[in-house]
């Protein structure tokens, strides 16, 4: 059997021939056990945010402070530019609350993700973080930001240069040129914190009023690109939120075994190929993540 050593070497190997600069944290949620890869490096984490920002809506509700029926109307003129959803919707559009969630956590609906920011403004979403002893996530800003830093920095018709931007203005010590892209004024994260608060999610008993709804939501999640061929099976269901925006490519979530076993996982990467599809990243961080996974698991056993 492969040492913990020469496990995090080849994992490293298979991340570098891609292209990807990465941090990914496996950890055993019955055990403790954990495996990980520069855990405390910061990333901006993309649409990542949500998971938090859904934990923190379902806190607002579960309070009585909203009501998860109310309608929201979503106006063509405030849309996000996004892939999926309401993003993608050419007229008016009432939604509840409740459904918004799903749509931002499940579809990684860009729109509805700031409809919900609206609802409960970032820094209410890290005040929620910090009172659950999470301080290596900080939320500071909507979706929408990233696309109106983007736009201002390049002109439309420059924006496929925006891929080569994102790399060579990224510093090793997580400055940016685009502020959204610099960890100091980004939404941004660790891998170490991404994996407490899905531990927590999946057990603390401060979290009992969502943990439900959570897993459930990220259950759906229809992104399943990255990290679910190589984790996924009958045996083991697959819980997670996606994060991809330019050059960063992110997904964190619970693998479930049938035999009642747990480990979160977190993987917060930056490419520096300057192209949008990169099939050879997404095998590469599945591949490097069930590296790490399986050293864990069966080390546990």
């Amino acid at each position: 059997m492969q040492t913990d050593r020469a496990v995090l070497r080849d994992a490293a190997e298979v991340l570098s021939s891609a292209g990807l600069r990465a941090s990914i944290v496996v950890r055993d949620l019955g055990s403790g056990r954990q495996l990980s890869i520069a855990a405390d490096d910061a990333y901006p984490l993309a649409s990542v945010v949500k998971l938090p920002l859904a934990l923190a809506v379902l806190q607002l509700i579960d309070e009585g402070r909203l009501d998860p029926a109310r309608p929201v109307t979503l106006e063509p003129a405030d849309r996000t530019p996004g892939q999926t959803g309401y993003s993608r919707f050419r007229h008016p559009t009432t939604v509840s609350i409740e459904d918004l969630l799903y749509m931002a956590v499940c579809l990684s609906d860009d729109t509805a993700a700031d409809a919900l920011f609206e609802l409960c403004p970032p820094a209410e979403v890290t005040a929620s973080l910090r009172e659950t002893g999470i301080a290596g996530i900080t939320v500071r800003h909507s979706i929408r930001e990233l696309h109106r830093t983007l736009a201002s920095v390049l002109p439309p018709e420059q924006m496929p240069q925006a891929l080569a931007l994102a790399i060579r203005a990224s510093t090793r010590g997580g400055g940016h040129l685009i502020p959204q892209l610099d960890v100091s004024s980004a939404n941004a994260g660790t891998a170490n914190a991404c994996v407490e608060l899905l531990d927590r999610i999946w057990r603390s008993p401060a979290f009992d009023g969502q943990k439900d709804r959570l897993r459930g939501l990220l259950a759906m999640n229809v992104m399943r690109q990255r990290l679910a061929p190589d984790l996924e099976s009958d045996d083991a269901a697959w819980h997670s939120k996606t994060g991809t925006f330019l050059h960063l490519r992110h997904e964190i979530g619970v693998l479930e075994h049938a035999d009642g076993r747990a480990l979160a996982i977190a993987v917060l990467s930056e490419s520096s190929v300057p192209a949008q599809r990169q099939p050879a990243a997404e095998q590469a961080l599945g591949l490097a993540a069930k590296l790490l996974h399986d050293r864990v698991r069966s080390a546990a056993a």
